[in-house]
């Protein structure tokens, strides 16, 4: 009986203090905002983003192949 005491006793401790520990102090004045992203998650740049114009380029590899998939498939919906 002792031991499921202490047992019970040691697992409010620690679940009070995760708890205690996730909430924080409540002050904002502690709060800095979001950690910067690390170097390779980093948004890119304008310049580096392929160009809308070759989106619909018929020499564009993946657009021969969804043409020829096209013309196997005709009466299956596809992205639907």
């Amino acid at each position: 009986m002792r031991k499921l005491f202490l047992m019970t006793t040691l697992g409010i401790v620690i679940a009070g203090s995760a708890a205690i520990a996730q909430t924080g102090t409540g002050s904002s004045s502690d709060k800095q905002g979001p950690w910067p992203a690390p170097v390779g998650h980093r948004q890119p740049r304008a310049d580096q983003v392929p160009s809308e114009k070759d989106i619909n380029s018929p020499n564009n590899p993946a657009n021969r192949e969804d043409a020829a998939l096209d013309k196997k498939i005709k009466s299956i919906c596809r992205g639907c």
